[in-house]
């Protein structure tokens, strides 16, 4: 469970497929219980016979977030080699793991100051900057400030499989 509390008989829709259903029953463990809230780890039954896959969300119908493979965050840069446009990255959101391209870096941020150096073209070791990404398939994202868990990510690099940076989702 990523947000809000579900309960037996809540109304709720699987993404990426859009199809709803209405939750029958959820189990905790060994035993059945009417309601949870996160970070618990459950077992949700629908009333309905859904595929439902790893890296798939059930959420509510009126809060689904929109897919999408272009992603604008801010990144912490965790590495020495920088941070620039064209780089590819694993990004891991959520259970689910795709490929990335750096689009732009459109500014790196001064911690002590919080100016914006717009004249940058890379992120180095320890910095932090806006970053334009594109995914190879469509993330079901939520802005930071509206969910932590599907509002962050982290980057990794594919030839080390090293974590390189983190982000939050603007």
């Amino acid at each position: 469970m990523a947000s809000k509390r579900i309960k037996k008989g809540d109304e709720v829709m699987v993404l990426p497929s859009g199809l709803t259903s209405t939750i029958a029953g959820i189990d905790l463990h060994d035993e059945e219980v009417d309601e949870v809230f996160p970070p618990m780890s459950v077992t949700v039954r629908l009333t309905d016979d859904l595929d439902v896959s790893r890296g798939d969300m059930i959420c509510r119908p009126r809060n689904a977030p929109e897919p999408t493979q272009d992603i604008d965050a801010m990144v912490s840069w965790m590495v020495p080699e920088p941070l620039r446009a064209r780089r590819k990255l694993a990004i891991k959101h959520t259970t689910r793991t795709a490929r990335a391209v750096v689009r732009d870096v459109h500014y790196r941020l001064d911690i002590n100051s919080l100016h914006r150096d717009a004249e940058t073209d890379s992120l180095g070791l320890n910095e932090i900057g806006r970053v334009s990404l594109r995914t190879t398939q469509p993330l079901l994202c939520d802005s930071y400030s509206t969910n932590r868990m599907t509002g962050s990510f982290i980057l990794v690099d594919e030839a080390t499989g090293m974590t390189v940076g983190a982000g939050m989702i603007n």
